[in-house]
């Protein structure tokens, strides 16, 4: 729904498909979450679930930040050609229609 409205993009999709997906493993095999901490050294199995979870978020972070520069370089560039394209040439006679200067 969110994806056919446009709101969501297809890769952020995927990224909560796979989110979803890890948690019904997870669900379905409860030991295997507490195997995985043991395996990894950590006492409290919840304990992983946080640290997966922060480090899902930070990265979510890190993802949308690059996307932000990314945006912001694109909008800088626009501006930057729309003022060109809008400036008048520099042997163009200047324009007599100017709009008055206020108190005239």
């Amino acid at each position: 729904m969110l994806l056919r409205a446009g709101r969501l993009k297809e890769k952020q999709v995927v990224l909560w498909v796979l989110v979803g997906l890890a948690c019904l493993v997870l669900v379905a095999f409860p030991g295997l979450l507490q195997w995985v901490a043991h395996l990894v050294g950590i006492q409290v199995a919840s304990n992983l679930l946080f640290t997966l979870a922060i480090l899902l978020l930070l990265g979510i972070c890190l993802q949308l930040s690059l996307q932000v520069s990314d945006q912001e370089d694109k909008i800088r560039r626009l501006a930057e050609e729309v003022a060109i394209l809008r400036a008048p040439p520099p042997d163009a006679p200047p324009m007599d229609d100017a709009p008055p200067a206020p108190g005239d």
